[in-house]
């Protein structure tokens, strides 16, 4: 399949990571990533090995330019075949639980925003009659904790909402395939000074696991697999221990 790939948050390791991989494996001719200061993604851009690279200027959290993002990349690059929505922050936590202009930041970008482009993609894609949509959502997500609430919620919020728009998309062409990440070891988490959890992962591993599920049609992606029977025993414990749990 020669296909173009749309990475909204070109920045991200792990959306450049997997459209790497799609180029590499031949499933993709054509990137485009989108991002704030997209003039400054030269180094991101010169890493995919891509027939052809482009760059849009993308703010995730101006949700009314949203659209007009989404139609110049069809009009300069063609409708997207695969959209990877791969932006997000980590936020800090101990500051959003007195700050409430920050927790809402968290969760405008991490939830809001991820809301209002999911559903003008699928949209788009749904009038086309095909389509493969990538979401990140995260274990954080799963069962919330207390050490990260506010990311935990919006990840939570985000999960709900992509598996109910997979449901909504069966049967109209267009496939969206959830991701569940563990702890991620990259730029993002190393910058917020976080430690690496047990079952990590690097951005490499997160996209040649979503790669195989893509190539699959999966549904849903757990990284590492070992993950999904972590998140069993999660949704059990009790909450006097559950509260309790580190980040």
């Amino acid at each position: 399949m020669s296909a173009t790939v749309l990475v909204l948050g070109g920045r991200s390791e792990i959306g450049v990571a997997l459209a790497r991989r799609l180029v590499r494996d031949g499933r993709a001719t054509t990137v485009v990533l989108a991002a704030r200061r997209s003039d400054t993604l030269g180094a991101e851009a010169a890493s995919l090995g891509a027939e052809r690279v482009g760059t849009v200027e993308f703010d995730a959290d101006d949700v009314a330019a949203h659209d007009g993002v989404l139609a110049r990349v069809e009009q300069e690059y063609g409708p997207p075949d695969v959209v990877i929505v791969a932006f997000g922050v980590l936020g800090d936590q101990q500051r959003a639980e007195t700050d409430a202009d920050h927790a809402l930041a968290v969760v405008h970008t991490d939830y809001a925003a991820q809301v209002g482009v999911l559903t003008r993609i699928a949209a788009r894609m749904r009038g086309r009659g095909r389509g493969e949509i990538v979401v990140f959502s995260s274990i954080a997500g799963w069962r919330v904790r207390r050490a990260n609430y506010v990311y935990g919620s919006a990840k939570a919020g985000l999960d709900g909402f992509a598996s109910g728009l997979a449901d909504a998309l069966r049967g109209s062409g267009v496939h969206l395939t959830l991701v569940r990440p563990g702890f991620v070891i990259g730029r993002m988490t190393a910058d917020s000074g976080l430690s690496p959890a047990p079952l990590s992962s690097t951005p490499e591993q997160v996209a040649d696991a979503v790669a195989d599920g893509l190539a699959r049609r999966r549904d849903v992606v757990w990284v590492p697999g070992r993950l999904r029977l972590l998140a069993v025993v999660m949704r059990v414990l009790p909450a006097a221990v559950w509260r309790r749990m580190p980040r």
